[in-house]
C-alpha cells in the first residue's frame, strides 16, 4: 500500500514522538508499504523555520532526514493542482492550503494520507486516515 505522511506525522516519526499512534508506527515500519513525503512538507517546515526562530529544523534538513530514513519523495504535479477543485465541498471549512494539496496528492496518486489533524474529519474520503 502507498501512504503519504502529513508534515506533523513525519516530524513525530523522525523523533519517535509519543504522539505518533501505534497504528501509524506500524504502517510506517511495515516494509510492505511504500511511505512518501510530499515536497510540500519541507516547504511548510521552511516557512515555519523562517517565521519562528525557535523552530529548529529547516526544509533542507527535513529533506535530508526523510531521504536518510527511506521515505520516498512525491513532487507536486499539475494533476495534483487540478484535483484541488474536487476537494471544494460546501460543508468543508478547512482552509490550510498545505493540507489541501496533500489530500489532493493522495487522491490523485491512489495513496492514503496519514494525519492526526482533526480538521480533516470534515472530508469523507477513503484516501484519508486520521490516527
Amino acid at each position: 500500500m502507498k501512504y503519504l505522511l502529513d508534515t506533523h506525522i513525519i516530524l513525530w516519526a523522525l523523533v519517535n514522538d509519543a504522539r505518533l499512534s501505534r497504528k501509524a508506527k506500524e504502517i510506517i515500519l511495515d516494509s510492505g508499504n511504500s511511505i512518501y513525503y510530499s515536497t510540500i512538507s519541507p516547504w511548510e517546515v521552511e516557512i515555519k523555520n523562517l517565521k519562528d526562530p525557535n523552530f529548529r529544523l529547516s526544509g533542507e534538513q527535513l529533506i535530508f532526514l526523510c531521504d536518510q530514513n527511506g521515505l520516498l519523495n512525491l513532487s507536486v504535479q499539475n494533476e495534483h493542482i487540478r484535483e484541488l477543485k474536487n476537494l471544494n465541498q460546501p460543508q468543508v471549512q478547512h482552509k490550510d492550503p498545505f493540507d489541501k494539496i496533500l489530500l489532493a496528492q493522495a487522491r490523485q496518486e491512489g495513496m492514503i494520507l496519514i494525519t492526526h489533524d482533526s480538521k480533516f474529519r470534515q472530508y469523507s474520503d477513503h484516501h484519508l486516515m486520521i490516527v
